[in-house]
């Protein structure tokens, strides 16, 4: 009984701390609370922070329903400047049509430390949305203001490396998201003098990293990783400096997912490598491809597959009867290096149509590779294909150790990226004759 009591009294308290902070929503937006906004902000996001989860995702809801358009006065606006576009019409249509939520949140963005609330707010908001599809709304009007405000404009791009500070070099061995720093005489190792590390920070922001890119400076364009990341290697003079490889890039920051970031910091990184190390001729990935194994183990009609020669499909469908025979009918046989070195010629080869099928056909479409549409969006040209370029337990798991080099042409990205809006893949020689 007791316990229910508790219980009870808990559920009270949230309930009247979340009527409370929506009448503080309230407040802020209004014009007395414009005046007051540092202190009522503050207040306003201290205890947002401190609502148990189900009220957190109450108040998502109230937001995407309570700070919505008038749908009356955006219909009015409408047909106002529909019958008459001028100037005056447009500005009014634009007022209306944008939710009140935004000007909340742009109040909230003004306090002290609150740009930093806003991407821990949105942190929040994406773990719930596969929960609350309805907060769409809300979770565009977030995407919307944080891409204003963390526009590559904004940010700094600074190199880290050894003498950096050691919260810094903490979050890097925290945050690494490709290939994993084993300590810190790993993380060293990615900080001798034949390798770079450079990270964007926004003013808001000014300790934390948003993102970060690691590049090894090498002789050739490498075809595995684990040469890249062997804390154990000895550093390379710059005389042997030829190749920039980006092997590893990393988001810190979960709230500002598909804010754009990485394209504009992988080129400013290029362009800063070439006036720092002239020799440098090119420019290139060593990238995995996660998406190849779980693509593969599906049944599909690739003939179908838009902007796809039937002659193509049928032989990457020849293929995969091929390797599928080879391993049995079970795809997860291949996720072993002893199974691959153990593959006949004909089944390595359809192992390797089928990666540059998937990379070339299936990247434009739903279901293509992540990190290939972010290269090739990003005005890279698929460049070659690496068997057995990682080895490692998630390299073999997600796409049975294959790797990809994509290159930067620096005087050709823009064309690239062009052609890439249009359903066009740049493509090596090397990867088409694999077709």
């Amino acid at each position: 009984m007791l316990d229910e009591l508790k219980s009870a009294a808990r559920r009270m308290g949230s309930d009247y701390a979340l009527r409370s902070l929506m009448t503080d929503c309230r407040r802020l937006l209004s014009e007395r609370g414009e005046a007051n906004s540092v202190v009522i902000a503050r207040s306003l996001v201290a205890r947002f922070d401190s609502l148990p989860a189900e009220q957190q995702a109450t108040f998502f809801e109230r937001l995407a329903t309570e700070f919505s358009p008038d749908p009356k006065a955006v219909l009015d606006s409408a047909l106002a400047y529909a019958e008459q576009p001028s100037a005056d019409n447009l500005i009014r249509l634009t007022r209306e049509a944008e939710p009140p939520r935004q000007e909340l949140l742009r109040r909230i963005n003004r306090t002290p430390g609150g740009t930093s609330s806003i991407v821990r707010m949105r942190r929040t908001l994406l773990e719930r949305l596969p929960k609350q599809p309805a907060l769409r709304a809300l979770e565009a009007d977030l995407l919307h203001l944080l891409s204003s405000w963390f526009n590559p404009g904004f940010l700094e791009m600074r190199k880290v490396d050894w003498n950096s500070p050691a919260q810094l070099l903490e979050k890097l061995i925290r945050h690494e998201a490709v290939h994993e720093i084993d300590g810190w005489d790993d993380l060293r190792r990615r900080l001798l003098p034949d390798r770079r590390c450079f990270a964007f920070f926004h003013p808001q922001l000014p300790d934390e990293p948003l993102i970060f890119v690691e590049v090894a400076l090498v002789p050739e364009m490498p075809a595995a990783v684990a040469p890249l990341i062997d804390k154990t290697s000895s550093a390379a003079g710059p005389d042997t400096y030829k190749v920039a490889t980006f092997y590893s890039i990393s988001n810190c920051q979960p709230g500002l997912k598909g804010v754009s970031l990485g394209n504009f910091l992988i080129k400013r990184v290029a362009e800063e490598l070439k006036r720092e190390v002239p020799q440098l001729k090119t420019f290139c990935t060593l990238s995995p491809i996660p998406g190849f194994a779980g693509w593969l183990a599906k049944d599909g009609d690739w003939t179908a597959l838009p902007g796809t020669k039937k002659a193509v499909a049928e032989r990457a469908l020849q293929a995969r009867a091929v390797l599928k025979a080879a391993c049995g009918g079970e795809w997860s046989r291949l996720a072993s290096a002893a199974a691959l070195q153990a593959l006949p010629a004909d089944a390595q080869q359809a192992l390797e149509r089928l990666c540059a099928f998937y990379l070339v056909h299936q990247t434009p479409h739903p279901g293509g590779d992540p990190v290939a549409r972010f290269h090739l969006d990003n005005g890279a040209r698929l460049e070659r294909l690496n068997p057995m370029g990682n080895l490692s337990r998630p390299g073999l798991k997600q796409s049975f150790g294959l790797m990809v080099n994509y290159l930067y042409d620096l005087s050709r990205v823009e064309a690239h990226h062009e052609g890439f809006t249009q359903g066009e893949i740049a493509t090596a020689r090397a990867v088409t004759s694999l077709l």
